[in-house]
């Protein structure tokens, strides 16, 4: 089966063409990093495949992301390779090119986001460029689908009639007389272009290819590597390459005699990213999110599912049941537990639906890149920098994405505090949770006090990363470069797709993780060690929160069915929910909030919510960060500490509030 690679520079729009390509949709967003992993579907009309690649800016890689890259050119020999750029910024992005055109493989080079060059005062005149890098040059907009047909019928084409790139730069005398030696010795073994091209790799310090020619026994290249690196080869192959890209564009570019600049994206930066104001009008934003997701839209919309739910639903499952002639216990659990259970959680799919929606509309703008930028200077003074604030970001949606995009720090040191970082981030599956408290607490302030939590996370985030900073003696953290795109009206289809992309695990978890934890808490509800009870207070569920309250009480529980419930959250966030309204033996999420009245005041409230905030991940996130850390230990060092900082905190915070109460 054919195989076209997509590689390009970080926001060249990579992703969104391989979306517009092909019959599989890939998560897109607007920073570095944001494809930790290739991404394969089936090129529209074809059986070929098309696999999109990390972003990266040289084959020669940084972070475990970029390493994928070049690790399936070493090992997956494409057909096809598409070389995706952003056309107002070639003198960047060519270097990546170049690199690509000297592997040999046929590359149709893209010059994406073409409507963005006709707002410099430099148009190209692409013959001249074609004729310079001897390939295929095609331009488009994908975001608008423009020139995404044309580009398609290209590839077809080229699949057809495959022609190898002969694309060659002359190096230096030395460097040239060095891969001639080279080329002598791996020809026997491979292609003269491949054995070229692997030689210019290894002189250039390529991490990747110089591990490749370790194992692979290559001594026409290793017994070399002290010569090359004393004779300062990396640095001549650069220098040769950049000399080329300027000669290149003088040559290509020519004055836009139409331009008119847009300066509409520097006009906003001036406040988005200014140093003092930056960062009040990211908290600006996000408490925006927040009042359309639980005040304005999110929690009318819940509230009416909630309604629809818990009558018409369960008045009818009830009638339909007792007509099938169900037994009274099936019947029970069916509805109770089951329907009430799952239920109580699906109630709560506007809120979160509503708040990716936010999400994916700050990262289709362009304003999500500067979000990193702006937090960078904070994060630089608690020992990290802006890549680790994008992992945690993410982690606003899942923690174990979160975790998993911790790929793209360069750094070790760096890149395990961020993962142990990323479980204090507040997830999408406490989302219902909050949604309960603040509606039976906080009516009037529900934004504010979800925007705290929110932001409580991080404080104690970057605390505990100062902690870490001092632990690992880290002195200096790795530089940070993001690219920071126009500003994009967002596109509708996009922010559809995007948005279901980040709820559908929710709606998912709704019909495994959580039905499968409200059918175990509603039979533990209903056993006890003498078998069936009627009596919940006599049942295996009380006895564990019974025996474990003593602990909750000095940070405000005293519900044995709180502590039950909060047991279930280490399986699922998300079970906390459909646990209470099994154990209290509700109807819905109204019923459960009435109930709270009783149990609890607005400060134990809020302690707890700091507790669920804070306290122990989930199994999935907890895995995860065992398979990226490669260590049990600090799987476990996870849970735990995080369970001492959740419960000292939520205790701290009763226990003071109550001095004042």
């Amino acid at each position: 089966m054919p195989t076209i690679a997509l590689l390009g520079n970080p926001n060249t729009g990579k992703t969104t063409l391989f979306n517009e390509l092909t019959d599989t949709y890939a998560y897109v967003g607007n920073w570095t990093g944001v494809t930790v992993d290739k991404k394969i579907g089936q090129l529209h009309g074809s059986p070929a495949k098309m696999v999109d690649l990390p972003g990266i800016y040289s084959l020669n890689p940084l972070t475990k992301d970029e390493a994928v890259a070049t690790d399936y050119l070493l090992t997956a020999n494409p057909n096809l390779i598409l070389n995706v750029t952003n056309a107002s910024q070639l003198k960047r992005n060519l270097l990546l090119t170049i690199e690509l055109l000297e592997s040999g493989t046929p590359v149709v080079l893209v010059l994406n986001m073409i409507d963005d060059l006709y707002q410099t005062p430099y148009l190209l005149d692409l013959p001249t460029l074609a004729q310079r890098l001897n390939c295929q040059i095609k331009t488009t907009n994908a975001r608008n689908k423009q020139g995404v047909a044309a580009l398609h019928q290209r590839l077809l084409t080229s699949l057809d009639q495959p022609a190898s790139s002969t694309f060659q730069l002359t190096y230096p005398a030395a460097v040239e007389q060095a891969l001639a030696t080279a080329v002598t010795r791996l020809t026997p073994r491979y292609s003269a272009t491949f054995s070229r091209w692997l030689a210019i790799q290894f002189m250039a310090q390529n991490q990747t290819i110089r591990d490749y020619a370790q194992q692979q026994h290559l001594q026409a290249l290793t017994t070399a590597a002290a010569d090359y690196d004393r004779q300062g080869f990396e640095r001549q192959i650069f220098q040769t390459r950049q000399a080329f890209i300027t000669t290149t564009l003088q040559a290509a570019q020519r004055l836009n005699p139409d331009v008119r600049a847009n300066h509409l994206t520097q006009r906003i930066d001036e406040w988005v990213t200014h140093p003092l104001l930056g960062l009040p009008i990211f908290v600006g934003i996000f408490w925006l999110m927040f009042k359309l997701s639980f005040d304005w839209i999110g929690t009318p919309a819940s509230n009416l599912l909630n309604t629809w739910l818990s009558g018409p639903i369960t008045d009818w499952a009830n009638h339909l049941l007792s007509t099938l002639g169900t037994l009274p216990f099936l019947q029970a659990l069916l509805v109770d537990g089951i329907l009430n259970g799952v239920g109580g959680v699906l109630t709560f799919v506007p809120q979160i639906f509503v708040l990716f929606a936010c999400i994916s509309i700050l990262e289709d703008s362009g304003y999500m890149a500067r979000a990193a930028l702006v937090t960078d200077r904070l994060m630089q003074a608690f020992g990290l920098n802006g890549k680790s604030f994008i992992p945690l970001i993410i982690g606003f949606g899942c923690n174990v994405t979160g975790v998993m995009a911790t790929r793209t720090i360069e750094q070790p040191k760096e890149r395990l505090i961020t993962i142990l970082l990323s479980p204090f981030m507040s997830c999408s599956a406490r989302l219902p949770i909050y949604s309960l408290f603040v509606a039976a607490f906080f009516s009037r302030h529900q934004a504010v006090i979800v925007l705290s939590l929110y932001f409580l996370g991080i404080v104690v985030a970057l605390a505990m990363a100062k902690g870490y900073q001092l632990a690992f003696h880290l002195k200096a953290t790795s530089d940070f470069i993001i690219e920071l795109p126009q500003y994009h009206l967002p596109r509708v289809d996009l922010i559809l797709r995007g948005t279901w992309d980040k709820g559908k695990g929710f709606v998912k978890k709704a019909g495994t993780v959580i039905f499968a934890g409200t059918v175990l808490v509603w039979l533990l509800s209903n056993l006890s060690w003498h078998g069936m009870t009627t009596d919940i207070d006599q049942s295996l569920a009380a006895n564990l929160g019974q025996l474990l309250l003593p602990l909750f009480i000095p940070l405000g529980v005293r519900s044995w069915q709180v502590v039950s419930a909060l047991i279930t959250g280490v399986m699922a966030k998300e079970t906390i929910t459909a646990s209470m309204i099994v154990l209290f033996h509700l109807s819905g999420q109204t019923a459960l909030v009435a109930t709270f009245s009783g149990l609890f005041t607005p400060l134990s409230a809020y302690s707890l919510l700091v507790f669920i905030l804070l306290y122990i991940p989930c199994f999935s996130t907890l895995a995860t960060i065992k398979a990226e850390t490669g260590s049990t230990k600090w799987m476990l060092y996870s849970g735990i500490s995080s369970f001492l900082v959740a419960y000292a905190l939520a205790t701290i915070i009763f226990q003071v509030g109550s001095l004042f109460v």
